[in-house]
C-alpha cells in the first residue's frame, strides 16, 4: 500500500513532542505524545477507541503520558512517559491500519515505544512490529517479556493487601468484600487471584458476556456498573477507563479505599483532596498499576529479560504505596499529590545530570 500518511506536530507546553498521524488508506488517525524522555525513551501503550473527537483523544493522550512518566520515575524502570492513541472502531480494525501505526511510531526514531493497551492486543502489536522495532511487550517466543497484564494484575493485588494493612490492620483478603470495575485481561487476573485468597469478590463489567463467563470461571459475584461504584466494600478497584473518580461518584463510595489497575483515575487533582476528606485511602494509580510496565522494563536489563528481576521489583509497590501514605500524613497532603511530589522530585534529580532527549 502507498503511504498517504500525513504528520503533524501539536504544540503542547510541558511535552516534548505530541504529533498526529492521519493515513486515509489505511484507516488511521492517531496522536502519539511523548511526556519526557529524561529518564529514558518514553514507553507507553497503544490505545484504539471510539474517541467522539480528536479533542477527546488529545485529552487523554496528554494525561495518559504525563501518568506514564510519573509511573517510571517512582517505580525506578529507567524510562520515561509516552502514550499512542487510535481513533476507532476497535470492531473495525484491520492489518493496514497497524502497518500504518507501526510506520507513524517508526518516523519518532526511538523516542516513543510502544505496548499492549486498551483495545490493542498482542497480536496487533505483532503487526505494529512489522513496521517498526520500537515495541516491546511481544510473546516469550519472539523476544519479548509476554503481556503485561498478570504483571500488573499482580502488582494491584500486592497493593490491595497493603491497602487494607493501612485500613484494618491486617493485608489478609480472607473474608474481605472486594468491588472490581472491569475485568478484561487486568481485572479478570486481579479478581482470580483475590476469589482464590478468599476474598468476595463483585465485579461490573460493560462486556456483560464477558461478565458472566467470568462468574462461571473465576466466581466474581457479577453487579451492575452503577452499583459496583456506590456498594459498601472494604476495596473499591476500578480497572476499566480512568476519570471514575469525580464530582458525581465521590460522594456515593461506601468503601475503605481504592485501589485499582486503571490509569488516571482521578478527574482532576482535587478529587484526591475530596478522597482524603471523606476518609478513605486512595492508592495512586500509577504507582499500584506499575506491574506491568516494570515487567517491560526488565526486557531492558543488560542480560536480557528477567522474570525473577521483575516479580523482586513488582514486589516494591506495597512498599512504595507505604511510604507515600506516611507522607501523606506527616504533610497533612492527599496521597495523590505526595505520590506526584515524589515522581517530581526524581525527575528533578536526573535533570542535573541527564537532560531529557530533545
Amino acid at each position: 500500500m502507498t503511504s498517504t500518511m500525513q504528520i503533524t506536530e501539536i504544540p503542547v507546553p510541558g511535552y516534548e513532542r505530541v504529533v498526529k498521524a492521519v493515513d486515509a488508506a489505511a484507516g488511521l488517525h492517531a496522536i502519539i505524545a511523548i511526556h519526557d524522555t529524561t529518564l529514558g525513551p518514553a514507553l507507553g501503550g497503544l490505545r484504539m477507541w471510539p474517541y467522539a473527537n480528536e479533542q477527546e483523544a488529545l485529552t487523554d493522550v496528554l494525561r495518559l503520558s504525563k501518568g506514564m512518566t510519573y509511573k517510571s520515575a517512582v517505580a525506578h524502570t529507567g524510562l520515561g512517559g509516552g502514550k499512542a492513541v487510535i481513533l476507532g472502531d476497535p470492531s473495525r480494525k484491520s492489518e493496514a491500519l497497524y502497518l500504518a501505526m507501526g510506520r507513524f511510531i517508526d518516523s519518532q526514531g526511538g523516542k516513543y515505544v510502544t505496548a499492549e493497551d486498551v483495545n490493542t492486543s498482542i497480536a496487533d502489536l505483532q503487526i505494529v512490529r512489522r513496521a517498526t522495532r520500537w515495541v516491546t511487550g511481544l510473546d516469550r517466543k519472539d523476544g519479548g517479556s509476554g503481556n503485561p497484564s498478570p504483571y500488573t494484575a499482580y502488582g494491584v493485588y500486592l497493593g490491595i493487601r497493603a491497602a487494607l494493612g493501612q485500613c484494618v490492620g491486617s493485608d489478609e483478603v480472607k473474608g474481605r468484600v472486594v468491588a472490581i470495575q472491569g475485568v478484561g485481561a487486568v481485572g479478570s487476573a486481579l479478581a482470580r487471584r483475590l476469589v482464590e485468597a478468599g476474598a468476595k469478590v463483585y465485579a461490573a463489567d460493560v462486556n456483560h458476556e464477558r461478565l458472566q463467563k467470568h462468574a462461571k470461571e473465576i466466581g466474581v459475584i457479577p453487579v451492575q456498573d452503577a452499583e459496583v461504584l456506590s456498594m459498601a466494600c472494604d476495596v473499591f478497584a476500578p480497572c476499566a477507563l480512568g476519570a471514575v473518580l469525580n464530582d458525581k461518584t465521590i460522594p456515593n463510595l461506601r468503601c475503605k479505599a481504592v485501589a485499582g489497575a486503571a490509569n488516571n483515575l482521578l478527574h482532576e487533582p482535587r478529587h484526591g483532596a475530596q478522597l482524603k476528606e471523606r476518609g478513605i485511602l486512595y492508592a495512586p494509580d500509577y504507582v499500584i498499576n506499575a506491574g506491568g510496565i516494570i515487567n517491560v522494563g526488565c526486557e531492558y536489563l543488560p542480560g536480557g529479560y528477567d522474570e525473577k528481576e521483575s516479580l523482586r521489583r513488582i514486589e516494591r509497590i506495597p512498599k512504595a504505596l507505604k511510604e507515600l501514605w506516611l507522607i501523606a500524613k506527616q504533610q497533612g497532603i492527599p496521597a495523590s499529590e505526595a505520590a506526584d511530589h515524589l515522581a517530581e522530585q526524581i525527575l528533578a534529580e536526573a535533570r542535573k545530570t541527564r537532560p531529557a532527549r530533545r
